[in-house]
């Protein structure tokens, strides 16, 4: 049975803060997960498409070089774009991929960044990172104590 949620981590454990996006599934409590299931890769690809399939959320976690504070949560919307023709898709590209294939729209998706500085080989997570770890931690326990569409849309306007 397929479960509601989904969470899709990504990112390189290999590369510093670009881990963050696996790490983050690692440090979810168990006991949150009932009704989630937990997926990573080291980037998105065009076959993650499927994975939407009859989830009611979906939740992307990132590292994010772009970010200014330590987490930015937001709800993303399907947008056409090239990526497909490249080995790494963004969440948006694969929530397209999903509405070609389907003929209908994905279901409610969201994306959270953790605030990321320092990707090189070897590296571990960055002062920075850790502490986007934590609060994303505890932002992703609210979300999914209450996994519903108007809640999670609460927190993009938090």
């Amino acid at each position: 049975m397929i479960k509601p949620i989904l969470l899709l981590g990504y990112g390189n454990p290999s590369r510093g803060d670009d881990a963050l996006g696996v790490l983050l599934l690692e440090r979810i409590p168990a006991a949150c997960l009932h009704s989630v299931e937990l997926l990573t890769d080291f980037q998105l690809q065009i076959e993650h498409a499927l994975d939407l399939k009859q989830r009611q959320l979906v939740l992307f976690a990132d590292a994010s070089v772009a970010n200014t504070q330590p987490i930015h949560f937001r709800q993303l919307h399907a947008v056409i774009d090239n990526s497909y023709t490249t080995h790494a898709m963004n969440p948006a590209s694969v929530m397209q991929v999903y509405s070609d294939i389907e003929k209908t729209a994905p279901p409610p998706c969201f994306l959270l960044t953790m605030q990321a500085v320092q990707f090189e080989l070897g590296d571990g997570l960055s002062a920075i990172a850790e502490e986007s770890l934590r609060q994303a931690v505890a932002l992703v326990e609210k979300l999914f104590a209450e996994p519903n569409l108007t809640t999670w849309q609460a927190y993009t306007r938090a």
